[in-house]
């Protein structure tokens, strides 16, 4: 390549072509352009004659330069310019080249400018015949030196992981080199690592290593952690610099279940700090639905934190069989609880039926023996959605008949009578030990304390499924603790006391670990590696490099050594992993993390990523040659005079962006027209007649309501439920035929907003005439199977004191074309009762969001241009009668979507009057 300053050619010899301009100038000089013809009648009479005496014409210099600039970029084109060519270390060599790249998290934030870089090293490669190879230290494979070409047209599925190498994939990548010699590109994310030693004198021993590395910032946000009840989240960046303030998100659902950000706040890197903290004090019910944290604008896995179950104190229900004894404390059956949960739940007290409505996540009953039928049934209900009701056993519950003769609802287990005591002065035999626990137990890997031991118990009955709902035992046996599931809950049954009557288990750290396990109360700690022995965790989400959250349900499960001790990698990921009571979460950056800016050696030369883009200019110059060459065309054929289709093409340009600029004027005039004034407006059925009938209907509806009410409708519309806006109308007449489509997902999306904003749709299905002999009609059909996705509350026929019936007439029959069919609309709630001296019930507070007939109300209300009715209505006196009710309902029906139930409220006024008179 040869380089002119920021210009390099990869194939300069084109450019002598550009000495041949002068002499192509003058052939072109000499050239005169095409004569212009004009047709005269008198040139007739000079035919035959010759002109000895001929001046030549020449090109206009203009045009001739026109063509100069576009030889000239054609050959300039041709020569291969580029504009920052690389230079220097860079293009160093003629052997193999190879890319190293760290692809780890910190290198997600600036990936895209990654990939541009590799493209140039490409690009160079390629023009120097090159073969290259692409090493990545997050998931090194063995090298396999290619053409630069092909790895051109791989580099797009090239991405980062969201892991940094290891030791081990760094030892891997070191095992992966050949042993031949190569050149070296290494990107770097910027952090350092005393295991990439070793790779670096590789590199250096095999060829020229040159670095690049981007100047940016690089920011890492730590899990939050619980201190004195507040949240403490801890930031960092890699290295001091000036102050700096940014935000951190709280990412989660809202109480209606839509994700959303719960919290924004600022947080300030102080000058020079490479930290920055915040105490947050969130409530508990916000801090449960926290679904991870994020530093704003920064797209990296180091960014994101997820939440696990240390940071959502459980709400936790205490009841006891007996009231506590003053000055006995410590034999109080919740005394142990208290002291064991206190630090890591929000404890709530209270009658189990004032509790059950706050929906705790733990019910505890200790010797709690009966439940009345009514508390039963509540406690149910609420295991089914996920509840845990965790018992203990005691006096009262071992002198009960509870869960003898059957297994109780509430208990998982039947019971023995009476219970047992070992190791006491009335008795034989030692107290007992408990067992170890079982692989399939969630105490499995728990250590079991010396001088634990039981002196009393109740006993379960035996029974087939007795074993599989034994989660601990004594060691001669006997169940200890006893487990089954309810729906989604579970009840969990200990069968000792919860103080230190009939064992020491509460006395000791075991019954904090047990309680833990069961997910009763948050645990504030990381687990340790004997603990999680025995244990499988399942991915449920997991983190991609740039921090993006996704599903981990086809991963593969965990071990629960690993998930505590293990690197992250690709067999363990950054993401939130459950167990079979609690969650846990391996975060990319923990409180250990230490971010250390990369030192390379002197020798190695270090290049940022800031530098300029090399960038291939040929397919712009040949680009530009070409429109040159166009307009050559154009300049040639209006000297000519035969450019007659400019016109005819301006013409053709106006008539394509017209009918865009048109949409948007009538979308603009429509919406204007449709929110000026009240509108009424009727489904478009695809029915031409009965769309215009439907449009008649409406404009004799608003005539009405113009010269009777206040109200001053504007003229009736057609909507089209696929395109148009809903909004604008307060109601919508939609006949209803046996073969109008279906509208679309979308549609139907429009139609349920526009319901539960406060419109009103006025079904008419147009078949009274025949529907009252009792038989099913198509259009009743039609009509089911239109309604159906509809968001509509239950229905019944209109009460004689609906609100309808009186909003500005009264009524009590609703015809149109046809009399003698009722109409239906939103049911009256079932308290709703007649009080004593009040002529009406206080019915829905709301207007009712459907109206359902099929008296044909267009066909009555249609009025012709001149406002003469459009079709006849029975005979003589009485179907103008008919007529004038119809418009009354119609009337009725507008005012009660404008105004909603204001006439309800008279009902009150007997009741104000009288109170107003005391």
């Amino acid at each position: 390549m040869t380089i002119f300053g920021a210009i390099g050619f990869t194939s300069p010899w084109l450019l002598l072509g550009l000495l041949a301009l002068p002499v192509l100038w003058v052939i072109l000089r000499a050239v005169p352009p095409a004569p212009v013809r004009r047709m005269f009648p008198g040139v007739a009479l000079l035919l035959g004659l010759r002109d000895d005496e001929q001046v030549t014409d020449r090109t206009p210099w203009w045009l001739l330069l026109l063509r100069m600039l576009a030889v000239a970029a054609v050959i300039l084109g041709l020569a291969g310019p580029v504009l920052n060519p690389r230079s220097g270390s860079e293009t160093a060599g003629s052997g193999p080249l190879l890319i190293v790249m760290d692809a780890s998290w910190a290198s997600a934030a600036d990936w895209p400018a990654r990939l541009t870089a590799v493209e140039g090293v490409l690009s160079e490669a390629g023009r120097g015949d090159r073969p290259v190879a692409i090493l990545r230290l997050t998931d090194p494979q063995p090298v396999q030196f290619l053409s630069a070409d092909v790895l051109r047209s791989r580099l797009s599925g090239q991405e980062p992981r969201s892991w940094e190498p290891s030791d081990q994939t760094l030892q891997r990548a070191l095992t992966a080199l050949p042993d031949s010699d190569f050149d070296s590109y290494w990107l770097s994310d910027g952090l350092d690592r005393d295991s990439r030693a070793p790779l670096l004198d590789a590199l250096q021993a095999r060829g020229t290593l040159t670095v690049f590395e981007a100047p940016r910032m690089l920011y890492a946000l730590e899990p939050a952690v619980v201190q004195d009840g507040n949240l403490l989240v801890t930031m960092r960046r890699l290295r001091g610099a000036g102050e700096t303030e940014l935000n951190l998100l709280a990412q989660g659902k809202d109480p209606a279940g839509n994700p959303g950000v719960l919290l924004r706040t600022p947080v300030t890197f102080a000058s020079g700090a490479t930290d920055a903290q915040i105490e947050l004090s969130i409530p508990a019910e916000l801090r449960a639905r926290i679904e991870r944290f994020e530093i704003e604008g920064q797209r990296s896995a180091g960014t994101v934190t997820l939440p696990d179950d240390s940071l959502r104190r459980r709400e936790v229900a205490l009841i006891a069989g007996r009231e506590d004894r003053e000055g006995l404390e410590l034999l109080s059956p919740l005394h142990y609880l208290d002291k064991a949960l206190q630090p890591t739940a929000d404890l709530l007290d209270g009658a189990l039926t004032d509790i059950l409505p706050a929906n705790p996540d733990v019910i505890v009953l200790a010797d709690v023996a009966t439940l009345s039928p009514s508390e039963a049934e509540a406690v149910t209900e609420w295991l089914e959605k996920g509840g845990m009701l965790l018992r203990f056993a005691g006096p009262r519950l071992a002198a009960s008949d509870v869960s003898r003769d059957a297994e109780d609802p509430l208990m998982p287990v039947r019971l023995r009578a009476g219970g047992r005591t070992v190791g006491g002065a009335m008795s034989w035999g030692e107290p007992k030990a408990l067992a170890a626990f079982p692989e399939d137990s969630p105490f499995a890997g728990l250590p079991i304390p010396d001088d634990v031991t039981v002196n009393s118990q109740v006993m379960a009955q035996p029974d087939p499924t007795l074993a599989d709902r034994v989660i601990a035992q004594l060691t001669d046996g006997t169940p200890l603790v006893t487990r089954k599931a309810v729906g989604q809950g579970q009840v969990v049954l200990f069968h000792v006391t919860a103080n230190a009557e009939w064992s020491t288990l509460p006395l000791s750290g075991l019954f904090v670990q047990m309680l833990e396990r069961l997910a009763v109360s948050s645990a504030t700690t990381q687990p340790e590696i004997a603990d999680m022995e025995g244990t499988v965790w399942q991915p449920a989400v997991v983190l991609d490099a740039f921090g993006r959250v996704q599903e981990g349900d086809t991963l593969p499960g965990v071990d629960g050594p690993d998930l505590v001790a293990a690197p992250l990698g690709p067999d363990l990921r950054p993401g939130l992993y459950t167990g079979e009571d609690r969650s846990l979460a391996r975060n990319v950056v923990t409180a250990d993390t230490v971010l250390t800016p990369t030192d390379w050696p002197q020798t190695i030369p270090v290049e940022g990523l800031t530098r300029p883009q090399e960038r291939p200019l040929a397919g712009w110059l040949l680009a530009g040659a070409i429109a040159l060459l166009l307009a050559d065309v154009v300049a040639s054929l209006a000297l000519s005079g035969r450019l007659m289709g400019a016109r005819a093409a301006a013409v053709l340009l106006a008539l394509a962006i017209a009918p865009q600029d048109s949409y948007a004027q009538d979308a603009d005039a429509l919406a204007l027209a449709a929110t000026s004034e009240v509108v009424l407006a009727h489904v478009l059925t695809g029915d031409q007649a009965l769309d215009d009938l439907a449009q008649a209907g409406l404009r004799g509806l608003s005539d009405t309501l113009y010269f009777r009410t206040s109200v001053e409708p504007a003229t009736p519309m057609g909507v089209n439920l696929e395109t148009d806006e809903l909004a604008f109308y307060p109601l919508l007449y939609w006949p209803v035929t046996t073969d109008q489509p279906k509208p679309s997902a979308n549609a139907y999306a429009k139609l349920n907003t526009y319901l539960r904003s406060g419109g009103m749709i006025l079904f008419d299905t147009r078949d009274a005439d025949i529907a009252g002999f009792g038989s099913g009609t198509p259009e009743a059909r039609k009509l089911q199977q239109l309604a159906a996705p509809l968001d509509i509350p239950p229905l019944e026929p209109i009460p004689q004191d609906h609100v309808l019936t009186r909003t500005f007439y009264l009524l009590q029959d609703f015809p149109g074309r046809y009399v003698g069919r009722g109409i239906w609309v939103e049911a009256a709630p079932p308290d709703a009762e007649l009080i004593e001296g009040m002529p009406f019930r206080d019915l829905n507070d709301n207007v009712t969001p459907v109206v359902i007939g099929g008296n044909d109300w267009a066909a009555a209300w249609a009025v012709d241009a001149q406002g003469a009715p459009l079709l006849p209505l029975g005979r003589g006196f009485t179907g103008e009668r008919q007529r004038e009710i119809a418009y009354r309902f119609g009337v009725n029906l507008v005012m009660h979507v404008l105004t909603g139930n204001y006439k309800s409220d008279q009902v009150h006024v007997p009741a104000l009057l009288d109170r107003l008179g005391q």
